[in-house]
């Protein structure tokens, strides 16, 4: 063997082409409004994208041209099902597709949770819908992730078509009060007027799933209870989808004397944010403190979703990913400081 056929390395692969003839009535829905889907996939895709009447045609490399393939077979399925393609959608099909899972962003993306007057509520990401489906296969589940997140949405979907599919008899939602602490009573009005800006999210999240004029006689039937977690304290909930919503706020004994409330034929899902605490003198999160003792026990589940995972505008993931970044580098620069003193004292 001669020293040039030692070194040589492999061959690159040659350049492929392939072309998808695109169904007439699915053209402009794929592309987008003023070709904004194609920008996207010509930004998020490496093989050459071009289009003509409708073929879409994909040159490159192997690997990247049966990825824009495997894209494309995907938006076209979606798009086939009546659901608009947005860039957005786009991008959470390509992740799913480049990442280590074998999912299908067309099945993630057309699960319908719950629609009402021609909207339809569905997971955006495969985390959202990882999210969904362990709600319907488990008894207590987690939401954890930042801000943006779909984690309180999502929940309240789910719980207003068990309601209407009458798997429960009510719906409970409740978040601690924290930030008015013992403040509450100087606020005016009176009780439910004092804890109502703190509920208030869940309220909007509720008009926006059903009959505005619908709810009010639901709560008055008992049917819908909205309440601060000082409520739940002493009582069993059963028959019921309960959510407890900003759950980092809760302390651990808050935590354990809700999920204790559990009854028979109930579903709990908790949600919150671990960056976003608000506990004051630095008492320890109830839901930290659920995630280590409650980790391995049978049917309670954990849902771990991240910034790659919300579906507010782009920017919110990019600020969520900054301050994880500062709070690591302030961590880093804490950690060496005590380094640095242990080694001057010695």
């Amino acid at each position: 063997m001669t020293p040039r056929e030692t070194n040589a390395g492999p061959a690159p692969a040659a350049p492929v082409r392939s072309s998808i003839d695109v169904p007439h009535d699915l053209v402009m829905g794929l592309l987008g409004s003023a070709d904004e889907n194609l920008r996207a996939l010509e930004e998020l895709l490496t093989a050459d994208i071009h289009v003509r009447g409708n073929a879409l045609t994909m040159s490159g490399e192997p690997a990247d041209v049966a990825l824009a393939e495997r894209v494309i077979s995907e938006l076209l399925a979606i798009a086939g099902s009546g659901q608009r393609l947005t860039p957005d959608a786009i991008r959470h099909s390509v992740s799913m597709l480049t990442g280590t899972g074998n999912e299908s962003p067309a099945e993630v993306l057309t699960l319908d949770i719950l629609s009402r007057r021609g909207k339809t509520i569905r997971p955006k990401t495969l985390n959202q819908k990882r999210y969904v489906d362990a709600i319907d296969a488990h008894t207590i589940v987690f939401g954890i992730g930042p801000a943006g997140t779909g984690k309180t949405y999502l929940a309240m979907a789910k719980a207003v078509n068990a309601l209407q599919s009458k798997q429960v008899s009510r719906i409970i939602l409740t978040r601690p009060a924290v930030e008015a602490g013992e403040r509450l009573g100087f606020l005016p009005g009176t009780l439910y007027e004092k804890i109502d800006p703190y509920l208030r999210p869940l309220y909007d999240a509720l008009h926006d799933m059903m009959d505005p004029e619908l709810i009010p006689k639901l709560m008055s039937a008992g049917v819908i209870e909205v309440a601060p977690l000082a409520f739940m304290r002493g009582r069993t909930l059963n028959d019921a989808f309960i959510i407890l919503d900003e759950a980092q706020n809760t302390t651990a004994e808050q935590m354990k004397m809700f999920l204790t409330r559990l009854g028979f034929g109930a579903k709990m899902v908790v949600t919150g944010d671990i960056t976003q605490m608000d506990l004051p003198g630095g008492a320890t999160s109830g839901l930290q403190a659920a995630a280590r003792i409650l980790n391995n026990i049978d049917d309670i589940h954990f849902a771990e979703l991240t910034s790659a995972d919300v579906v507010r505008h782009r920017l919110v993931s990019d600020i969520v990913d900054a301050y994880a970044r500062s709070e690591e580098s302030a961590l880093m620069n804490r950690a060496e400081r005590r380094a640095s003193s242990g080694r001057s004292r010695r």
